[in-house]
């Protein structure tokens, strides 16, 4: 069963509208068709995903809110002969003649270290993952899942609604960003296990009265800024962590989190290598049972224990004059003053020092850059000063609530954000 807002669904029913709507697209009892969907209601969503994997063929999930130029172009990106846009009526599209006809799950990658690109997954990989992750993360098995993220992604489908589905639970999917909806359902809910972005929780901390806590959060996506993390796990009885990547799903979960940057002990279906210690951090790399390693452009390193501790992108890192910069230490710098609500740090072109740092940042009250710039000297080294501040209303961020700084860089040289808040000339 899954309850999606305030409806619940049972097995009988999907089981029926997946046979149903299996019928009428044409799907084969064994089909290996590649096929692109994007609807606007989870529910008919789910649906035809269950079918679709059923039948063994694969399928590409594309978030709901996107237009339809876009959903077109992520479709023959990904190889799909066919597009169902809210409607059963496909749209056919010409696969490539060098596509594996095996089912898989089709995601394309957020794109932080350049253009999207198609990551396929077998089924069996996913059945592992799921498997390894059940018997790894023990702790939510009395607890409800509420899905406040994308069903379209792999967190919200794959650690949120089948894992719950295989532990014999009924996920929650809540559709609307509306906090207050959001608040109401947890309240509603025995034992709840929010599996949310960053940016929601930060949120939903924020809002909670005092004393009142959330019984469980789950993050991932995205490290938490040190002050939004010390916001969400004062309001969290339980708060977990889970880190991974297109490639190889879920590679770590950290069942009881207490630093942002402790991401978790790698689950036993994967074998990692990286970095031994903070200064000498690697990049982490795990190796699947097929022998198939995945480079994550992660560095990080494993402490004694196993916990597998994150540093940063490889692609974020911004050096300048040889120094290494790492952005959340600027973002958390900055993030500690009174006041800042949200920043994002990224790299920016310079000639004297090859690179420098850039800040967006944003503030429910207007903040001079200077006043900015006064307290980074007050907190960081001086190579790790941004040159360019900019408030901004909100932070850039992808569907997934996930930055992506190449993507903020390109815009901010594009000229994107070129009003400075008066007071800017440092």
């Amino acid at each position: 069963m899954i309850r999606i807002d305030d409806r619940l669904y049972d097995r009988a029913y999907f089981n029926e509208t997946s046979a149903r709507l299996a019928g009428r697209i044409g799907l084969k009892d064994r089909d290996d068709g590649r096929y692109a969907v994007c609807f606007t209601e989870t529910v008919d969503w789910l649906a035809l995903f269950f079918a679709i994997r059923k039948a063994g063929a694969s399928v590409l999930p594309i978030h709901p809110a996107t237009p339809y130029a876009a959903a077109r172009k992520l479709a023959i990106g990904a190889g799909c002969d066919w597009l169902f846009y809210n409607s059963l009526t496909a749209e056919a599209l010409e696969r490539p003649a060098n596509i594996s006809p095996v089912g898989t799950l089709l995601q394309m990658s957020s794109g932080t270290t350049g253009a999207p690109k198609c990551v396929a997954r077998s089924w069996e990989d996913i059945d592992a993952e799921i498997g390894s992750y059940i018997a790894t993360f023990r702790e939510p098995a009395d607890m409800t899942p509420v899905v406040a993220c994308p069903t379209t992604h792999s967190y919200g489908l794959i650690c949120g609604i089948l894992v719950a589905l295989k532990r014999g639970q009924t996920p929650v999917v809540v559709n609307t960003a509306n906090p207050k909806y959001l608040l109401k359902i947890l309240r509603e809910t025995e034992r709840p296990l929010l599996y949310s972005s960053p940016a929601i929780l930060h949120t939903l901390a924020r809002l909670l009265p005092e004393g009142e806590r959330i019984h469980a959060t789950m993050t991932s996506g995205t490290l938490l800024p040190d002050p939004w993390f010390a916001q969400i796990r004062a309001k969290s009885r339980h708060m977990f962590q889970q880190y991974g990547c297109s490639e190889a799903g879920c590679i770590a979960i950290n069942p009881d989190v207490t630093a942002a940057g402790e991401i978790g002990f790698v689950l036993p279906h994967l074998l990692p290598q990286t970095g031994s210690s903070a200064e000498r951090a690697g990049e982490i790399v795990v190796t699947k049972d097929d022998g198939i390693a995945i480079h994550t452009r992660d560095l990080g390193y494993r402490r004694d224990d196993g916990m597998l501790v994150f540093v940063s992108r490889m692609d974020d890192m911004i050096n300048v004059s040889g120094l290494n910069v790492y952005p959340r230490d600027v973002e958390d710098a900055v993030m500690a003053m009174p006041g800042v609500s949200d920043a994002v740090a990224f790299r920016m072109g310079d000639r004297f020092a090859g690179e420098r740092v850039a800040l967006l940042f944003s503030s429910d009250e207007t903040v001079a850059p200077r006043a900015i710039r006064e307290w980074c000297i007050q907190h960081l080294a001086s190579h790790q000063l941004p040159m360019d501040i900019r408030q901004v209303d909100a932070i850039p961020r992808q569907a997934n609530g996930k930055i992506s700084r190449r993507e903020v860089a390109a815009r901010h040289a594009a000229g994107e954000f070129v009003k400075p808040i008066s007071g800017a000339a440092l």
